[in-house]
């Protein structure tokens, strides 16, 4: 398979189409698709491309849902609008809060199904934590979200949406023709580390981030865009190329047996190859540095010699080591690290020169930290079937 080749998954995406009324949702096309829809129903193509513009203005740039307050648009046109159209994202089920102003979202999308957005403040920026599927394929031994079944992907507009939802939590669209907020809004950084693998659903999550860095828009830029990847290696190269943000990769071992039993897509695309082709990675520099995601399992990953290894691993790379002591789940296989453990490892790391930040762990009271999404539908169904099984119910 060469570097630019697709990765199919039997994985399905659905339709833009909305069940009720067969209106189209907006949301979510490009511009060149944008104006191509409107086109198809009835626009004229001259005046296709600045309608296009207009449109996505409102809905990117100020965060608009209502034809009807698109005052730059005819009447007559608007109602056009109205009539095949709708600018619809995904619906917030419930919102907590934690103690350290981590905000987690449940929210629905078409089909019933549930998706956790996590939204992390902190001194000089704010991240939200953004999915890209309904579950995840990737059975991570040590991620909670992975022990969900996939069910699909995300759309375009399921994606992009959870970044307005998140604006309208934190009220952050400017009025109606001001400028965007610039480098001090609220939302200032997104990452692609929610629930589901980015680069098995390539096409979508590509979209959405250019919708996401448009300047007309969103208008985040590509160094404020961290994309995680477990290592789908065929993927890597057309990260830089068609979205051009910044590339993290969840490494957690110095080994292949380890790897192999932590992150079993190892098994497919091994350690050596994985290298290869961060090596290769287009955008790497050292003002852009590729993110090595380790997570600290005691005494599986955390020794010094695994240290030792990681650094001659990297070798070569322009990187940082982002350590992540395990934040522990119900019936998870691991424990964390001890801090003196954790500490050692990052000096190891630093005195080679790599930054290693360890992470602090964020929103563990309200189940939004690093590896532990799983949507409150899924944790129900399990709950019930635990039930059923300790009292017999089930048989």
């Amino acid at each position: 398979m060469t570097a630019s080749a697709p990765i199919t998954q039997d994985v399905h995406t659905i339709p833009r189409k909305l069940p009720e009324g067969g209106k189209i949702n907006l949301v979510g096309l490009t511009r060149d698709a944008l104006r191509s829809v409107l086109i198809e129903h009835g626009t004229k193509e001259k005046q296709a491309k600045m309608r296009a513009g207009q449109i996505w203005q409102w809905i990117y740039q100020w965060g608009v849902r209502d034809f009807n307050e698109m005052t730059n648009l005819s009447k007559a046109f608007r109602a056009e609008l109205d009539e095949k159209f709708v600018v619809e994202i995904p619906e917030v089920v419930s919102k907590q809060v934690s103690v350290d102003g981590t905000r987690k979202y449940l929210v629905r999308i078409a089909g019933g199904h549930e998706v956790e957005v996590v939204y992390i403040p902190e001194e000089d920026r704010g991240t939200l934590c953004v999915s890209s599927q309904v579950g995840c394929t990737l059975t991570c031994s040590f991620c909670h979200t992975g022990t969900q079944k996939l069910v699909r992907n995300l759309t375009a507009g399921e994606i992009v949406g959870q970044i307005m939802m998140a604006r309208d939590d934190l009220d952050e669209w400017p009025t109606p023709g001001e400028r965007n907020l610039g480098e001090a809004r609220l939302l200032s950084n997104i990452v692609l580390m929610g629930m589901g693998e980015p680069l098995y659903n390539f096409e979508n999550v590509r979209d959405a981030m250019n919708i996401a860095m448009d300047p007309e828009g969103i208008s985040l830029s590509r160094r404020r865009i961290t994309l995680s990847t477990s290592g789908v290696v065929p993927e890597i190269a057309r990260t830089a190329e068609e979205i051009g943000c910044l590339l993290a990769v969840s490494f957690h071992a110095t080994t292949d047996e380890v790897r192999d039993q932590l992150v079993p897509i190892n098994k497919r695309w091994n350690i050596e190859a994985l290298l290869e082709a961060l090596r290769a990675y287009p955008r790497v520099s050292n003002s852009e540095r590729i993110t090595f995601e380790y997570v600290m399992l005691n005494g599986v990953n955390d020794s010094k010699e695994d240290a030792h290894r990681l650094v001659e691993l990297i070798k070569g790379i322009p990187a940082k080591v982002n350590l992540i002591p395990f934040n522990e789940w119900p019936g998870a296989p691991y424990t964390r690290s001890s801090n003196n453990r954790i500490h050692a490892f990052a000096d190891i790391i630093h005195a080679a020169g790599y930054s290693s930040p360890i992470r602090r762990p964020r929103g563990e009271d309200i189940f939004a930290a690093c590896g532990q999404l799983k949507s409150a539908t899924e944790r129900q169904r399990k709950s019930k079937k635990q039930i059923e099984a300790e009292t017999g119910l089930g048989n």
